[in-house]
């Protein structure tokens, strides 16, 4: 899994010098998906982890991610960190706001994975890769968490 953690990062780095270089201009979208900048608190160190992510649903100012890690067989430490504190700081071309972190469950699972396999994501390539189940995170404008 060298490999994906190497190009995964190099991808991270890549956008975010786009998105400084620019000005915001570019590197907010990638394969006509939204990109966010989520920072959350590191579950062992407590000191503040960014990463970028796809935004692969928006609905009613939400944003749903979805925990690929390239088809791994071990969640993405980010995931294992939105779980353990869900409170988060979400950037995109937008602006900046606190979110609040929401495994979603059941019937709302799957339609949003009904909707990203429709799409003909990568993310179907990656889940049959493994065994593990991806999870798919709500992001909610913070206060506003529930259900859906």
């Amino acid at each position: 899994m060298w490999t994906n953690d190497f190009t995964f990062k190099a991808a991270n780095w890549l956008n975010r010098s786009a998105i400084r270089l620019s000005g915001g201009r570019l590197g907010w979208i990638h394969k006509g998906t939204p990109i966010i900048e989520v920072t959350m608190t590191g579950r062992r160190s407590g000191q503040p982890r960014t990463t970028l992510l796809s935004a692969v649903a928006e609905r009613d100012g939400a944003f749903a991610v979805i925990g690929s890690r390239g088809g791994s067989d071990h969640h993405p430490a980010w995931f294992l960190n939105m779980r353990d504190n869900p409170a988060v700081t979400v950037r995109n071309r937008n602006g900046t706001q606190q979110m609040t972190a929401r495994l979603t469950e059941g019937d709302e699972r799957a339609a949003l994975w009904d909707h990203i396999a429709s799409q003909g994501d990568h993310y179907v390539d990656f889940q049959r890769k493994t065994d593990r189940e991806f999870p798919i995170v709500m992001l909610e404008p913070a206060g506003a968490a529930g259900g859906g």
